[in-house]
């Protein structure tokens, strides 16, 4: 729902989350590097436009791309067409990966760097080609109810079996790539088309089955990318070999300050070009699908074009505040860490800007909303988030351990890919989709640019290192440890015992039945064993008779009683008295008792026998004197019974 309060409590949250990366910065620069860079204001104003971006951003998700998507999904799912559904998926796939951001940087930033024996254009074709049939097996395995983990640790053994094959030159760039194919809308489009199939589709679970398409198409561009790799560095040779320097990391940033402080109105206009046309492939399938194919206008049109507007010029802000100033400073300062000898510093920056750029993610914070919304509050959000930066942070200060000391970047995939495996089978089931989708989701528009840099001016100014080999590798890391982390989340709230609303409510429902069950099937009477000195509950309905009689009748009703059943008796004086003839009622009562009050508590199936050998002795009804009656008496403590009694 568009309103202003949801705008400011979203612009509140945004600029929260950017708050770490505002210390992380600022604590490097002043305390470390010793140093105030020249653009300082310009990367404040980034900063303040980046907060506004991300507001607009996740506002237009939630009036415009969430419900499209998930209308589709259901619309999908409703009329039982599995092929339009996986047409569908597989074009969602392909159009938006073709054309995201990150992934035409890093391929011809990769293009580049290998002499283009690499291809920029081919490469975005086969990630884009490898997203696309991840969507279409994600959305099979919906439809189908299978397990997850059974896809992904398939998928593991053939990135692998890949990586045993591929030339060492392509393996970093192709897990990276991985990571990189999840953009800030594609992930929530994904998304909600996975949920909406799971929620419509019977039999299906949104937790358990609706997530799971963005760790699907993080997968499989890690082995199309290998394969492409042995194709081209096996069978294919370049047409010239001409190596192309790279420019010192300090020069680009030079550049890159120039232009952060020379933006005008043209360059705003070219960005935002950009970004319609990054959104534009999203817009046209959706189009296609829901006009030619379903043949239905879209409900609350204003709303949806509201929502795209939104979703374009918040991800424009977002990107132009980062380049006023926020990359330049993390590419300058990667670039003047590697020139100290301590590494130690090198490993801090890593895991800091690692979390703080995180839990920046927008990405990040619309899945986190959804499995919180679809989870029914057991998962939370906020440590969601948490959890998925702290995996962030340690994947790429142990990625950018390995490329200062060196090391094959395979040894510590497989070895992350075997954690992994293991706390599949050990987390609970409703968590492993969410973690399997965080590796993903948090490779996206904040984080890319930055742990690309990182790597890469680590790998460039360390002697001994190949940009090619070396640089690539932080954004796999960066994709695999939120996977551990999310799963020891859920180990977690398992472990303490963290219920979702619903849960809790029917927790209590079924607290109030028992209760009311055992108050009904209580067991009140406490019954003392004669003889000892133990006491135990007794389940055995009670009465009280009682035996009103002249005094001088009193042993015969005892020793009648006793015969009758009855183990005990409580003797009270009375006096009884007719009210007609009363002429003064307070002198009356002190005459001196002459009736005895005679109460028996005894088994209910007793009652009969005690009184009618009572009225048969005593002759009551007859010409005797007295009166007789009972009734059933509860919560009894004291009783004594014999044990032939019980």
């Amino acid at each position: 729902m568009l309103s202003i309060k949801t705008f400011l409590q979203l612009l509140k949250e945004s600029f929260r989350d950017l708050l770490p990366i505002v210390l992380v910065i600022m604590f490097f620069q002043l305390a470390i590097i010793q140093n105030i860079p020249d653009n300082w204001l310009s990367t404040a104003i980034g900063l303040a436009i980046v907060g506004v971006g991300l507001a607009l951003f996740l506002l237009g998700l939630e009036i415009g791309i969430f419900p499209v998507g998930e209308g589709l999904a259901s619309e999908f799912a409703h009329k039982e067409s599995t092929f339009w559904i996986i047409v569908f998926g597989f074009m969602i796939g392909f159009g938006t990966t073709v054309a995201e951001p990150a992934l035409i940087v890093i391929a011809q930033k990769a293009a580049s760097i290998s002499s283009e024996r690499i291809d920029a254009t081919t490469l975005r074709m086969v990630v884009a080609f490898s997203v696309g049939f991840a969507i279409v097996l994600g959305v099979w395995r919906i439809i189908k109810g299978h397990p997850i983990h059974y896809y992904i640790i398939s998928g593991y053994i053939l990135v692998v079996a890949a990586t045993a094959f591929a030339p060492q030159e392509i393996v970093g760039l192709a897990y990276d790539l991985g990571g990189v194919t999840t953009s800030t809308v594609t992930v929530p489009l994904v998304a909600a088309l996975g949920i909406g199939l799971a929620s419509t589709i019977k039999g299906r679970n949104p937790v358990l089955d609706g997530f799971g398409l963005i760790a699907f198409a993080s997968l499989t561009p890690m082995i199309f990318v290998q394969i492409y790799g042995i194709a081209v560095y096996e069978f294919f040779e370049p047409s010239a070999h001409i190596e192309l320097p790279l420019a010192p990391l300090s020069e680009a940033v030079a550049v890159d300050n120039a232009y952060a402080f020379n933006l005008n109105f043209l360059d705003i206009l070219k960005d935002l070009f950009g970004v319609v046309l990054d959104v534009a492939p999203i817009l046209a399938v959706i189009l296609f699908f829901q006009y030619i194919i379903l043949k239905k206008p879209l409900e609350n049109l204003k709303q949806v074009i509201i929502g795209f507007a939104l979703v374009i010029l918040g991800l424009d802000a977002f990107i132009v505040g980062l380049e006023m100033g926020l990359f330049s400073v993390g590419e300058m300062m990667a670039y003047e860490l590697t020139q100290y000898d301590n590494n130690i510093i090198i490993y801090s920056f890593g895991f800091l800007i690692g979390f703080s750029t995180t839990m920046a993610e927008p990405s990040l914070t619309a899945i986190a909303r959804k499995a919180k919304e679809i989870s029914d509050g057991k998962i939370n959000d906020f440590v969601l988030r948490l959890f998925v930066a702290l995996g962030v942070a340690i994947g790429i200060s142990l990625g950018a351990y390995r490329i200062v000391v060196g090391g094959e970047i395979v040894y510590y995939i497989m070895a992350g890919y075997l954690f992994v495996i293991v706390l599949t089978f050990l987390a609970p089931k409703y968590i492993i989709p969410i973690a399997y989708d965080s590796g993903g989701v948090t490779t996206s528009t904040v984080t890319v640019p930055l742990v690309a840099a990182i790597g890469l001016g680590l790998a460039t100014n360390i002697p001994g290192r190949d940009p090619l080999i070396d640089g690539f590798g932080l954004i796999a890391f960066a994709s695999l440890f939120p996977m551990l982390t999310v799963m020891l989340y859920g180990l977690i709230t398992e472990k303490i015992g963290v219920k979702g609303e619903q849960e809790k409510e029917q927790m209590h429902l079924n607290e109030l039945r028992h209760a009311l069950e055992d108050v009904h099937n209580m067991k009140l009477s406490t019954i003392n064993v004669e003889g000892t000195n133990k006491s135990h509950s007794y389940d055995m309905a009670f009465s009280a008779v009682h035996v009103v009689v002249p005094k001088e009748k009193t042993e015969e009703a005892l020793l009648a009683a006793k015969e009758a059943g009855a183990r005990g008796v409580t003797i009270m004086e009375a006096h009884g008295m007719g009210l007609a003839e009363m002429d003064n009622f307070y002198h009356r009562l002190h005459v001196e008792a002459t009736d005895s009050n005679l109460m028996f508590i005894t088994k209910t199936k007793n009652v009969d026998r005690i009184i009618k050998a009572i009225l048969t002795e005593l002759d009551i009804t007859g010409e005797g004197q007295g009166l007789t009656f009972a009734y059933p008496v509860s919560h009894i403590k004291g009783l004594r019974l014999k044990v032939n009694d019980i």
